[in-house]
């Protein structure tokens, strides 16, 4: 390259004989970084080539190297730019050299700040394979050209994925992301093939929300069977799920139109080429439940008989939940809890059946009264309670920060592999729709986190409600809405234990000097 290509000399230049080069290079994605012999020492071995081919003009090689293997060009957060930026700033750097003008970036408002700061400190900057002068008006016209062209590439490249990854998910086609639970991919192909085991899981989990009509007794059910989410093997061989489910969890699954044999995209639904887990009448039934809980917050199917305790009253003979029933005599309906065990599996198969209603909601409440006689106590348990619910609050609030993080930093892959023209566009694409549909799961897990958020707050009752209730208890119970009464003891009580073979209920509170406060016989 001509001499034309170096800047104004700085003052600051200990020597004005040498030009101090610094050779910046940069990959996209970190495919092919061990091998011995990578893109990185290729592009520096030809920037090297370059300067030692100026050395008559002074042109020499700084020691420090400036390589961002994994980084996308999309943006400026590559540690690398950030040390090859704070040299140029300090004036130990003379001249950037790369190999081809989109390695330093991809985006021309970016380029446009670098450039900035290279001609604020007297810096030139050079393309091994692009010969032009940013020091003349000509030179920085014809790289802002390159570097339209370079943006326009990358975000061509975006949209044709995305066009492509349309057309296959209209096409009812797995294009890769997680797997979900009840399916596993097909070694021969992109295709969802049923896991027998994990697929018997499933319905397990849409009969029990049926069943249990709300999804805290099915967190606790699902629990106490041991069921995890979804366990699989990355390709770089790390070991991800298997872990406990939470509620959002359960409502994916609940929601997951891939267990009918459909395929969703863009709020529509198309056909897919692999197997249903879920007839359709199990699914319409779950979701008209779904949505009869999201219409009220859950409220007209938790309260609508006035099951106080449904989501907190456990079986102590087999530890399974107690879900809440009626029958009719003489047009008068009895309310009852009766043990899951029982109900499923036969009366023989847990000692203690069934219990009134209204018999343990009375001792739960006798409880809640007792504390209330007691001041100390009654603090205790008000700024347990608050304390659990601030607890609540963070932990989702974790969760939520967790997942944006998560994708933001599939967004930069993405827009990573969208930059990378280095590798075959086949490949390209299958990476590309893999994080796309990351993105797609981790934005669904962030609306479910963030609508329980919404909805826990919502459900906050202050401390000046704790201290009122409990001290003038009857009064207020009995102007309280039925929701309102079940928040209240949601609040306060952590658990009910009812054991069939004694007749006594275990009321633990949520603070720790009040728990198995109530010991009383339900005749």
């Amino acid at each position: 390259m001509a001499r034309s290509n170096l800047a104004t000399v700085p003052a600051r230049r200990p020597d004005p004989t040498i030009v101090r080069c610094a050779v910046y290079t940069r990959k996209s994605t970190e495919e092919g970084l061990q091998q011995e012999f990578n893109s990185l020492d290729a592009q520096r071995e030809a920037a090297e080539a370059f300067i030692v081919s100026q050395k008559n003009e002074g042109w020499q090689v700084v020691a420090d190297h400036f390589d961002d293997g994994g980084y996308t060009g999309g943006n400026m957060d590559r540690p690398a730019l950030r040390r090859l930026l704070v040299a140029v700033e300090s004036g130990s750097v003379d001249c950037v050299v790369v190999y081809k003008v989109d390695r330093l970036s991809r985006s021309l408002m970016d380029f446009a700040r670098i450039i900035e700061a290279f001609d604020r400190n007297g810096v030139s900057f050079v393309s091994v394979t692009q010969q032009f002068n940013t020091t003349t008006s000509i030179g920085r016209l014809t790289l802002n050209i390159l570097l339209s062209f370079a943006q326009f590439e990358r975000e061509i490249i975006s949209e044709r994925t995305r066009d492509k990854m349309s057309a296959a998910r209209r096409k009812g086609k797995w294009i890769g992301g997680h797997p979900v639970l009840g399916y596993d991919i097909d070694p021969k192909g992109g295709k969802l093939v049923i896991n027998p085991e994990e697929a018997g899981q499933v319905r397990t989990i849409f009969a029990l929300y049926l069943e249990l009509g709300s999804l805290s007794p099915v967190l606790q059910e699902t629990e106490r069977r041991g069921l995890l989410t979804k366990r699989w093997t990355t390709e770089d061989g790390k070991v991800r799920g298997g872990q406990r489910m939470s509620k959002g969890t359960l409502h994916g699954i609940l929601t997951n139109a891939l267990y009918t044999g459909m395929v969703e995209h863009k709020g529509s639904l198309y056909p897919g080429e692999h197997e249903r887990i879920i007839d359709q009448r199990t699914w319409e039934r779950v979701h008209e439940t779904l949505r009869r809980n999201g219409s009220d917050k859950g409220a007209t199917v938790r309260n609508k008989l006035g099951a106080l305790l449904r989501g907190l009253l456990l079986c102590v003979p087999c530890g399974a939940p107690m879900v809440h029933t009626y029958t009719m005599r003489k047009s008068k309906r009895y309310r009852y809890y009766v043990c899951y065990n029982a109900q499923q599996k036969g009366w023989q198969n847990c000692q203690t059946k069934s219990v009134s209603a209204q018999a343990i909601e009375s001792a739960v409440l006798d409880g809640i009264r007792r504390i209330g006689t007691d001041p100390k106590l009654a603090e205790a348990v008000a700024v347990k309670a608050l304390e659990h619910h601030s607890r609540r609050r963070e932990e989702l609030n974790d969760q939520v920060a967790a997942e944006r993080r998560n994708l933001r930093q599939l967004n930069r892959a993405l827009a990573g592999e969208a930059a990378d023209t280095t590798v075959d566009s086949g490949a390209r694409f299958d990476r590309m729709t893999s994080i796309q549909k990351e993105i797609e799961a981790t934005e669904r897990r962030l609306a479910e986190l963030t609508a329980e958020r919404n909805l826990f707050d919502g459900e906050r009752i202050n401390a000046d409600d704790l201290h009122r209730t409990l001290a003038e208890f009857d009064p207020i119970w009995s102007s309280l809405s039925t929701q309102e009464q079940e928040q209240m003891i949601h609040l306060l009580v952590a658990k009910v234990g009812y054991d069939g073979r004694s007749g006594k209920a275990t009321v633990n509170f949520r603070s720790a000097g009040a728990k198995e406060l109530c010991q009383g016989t339900i005749q």
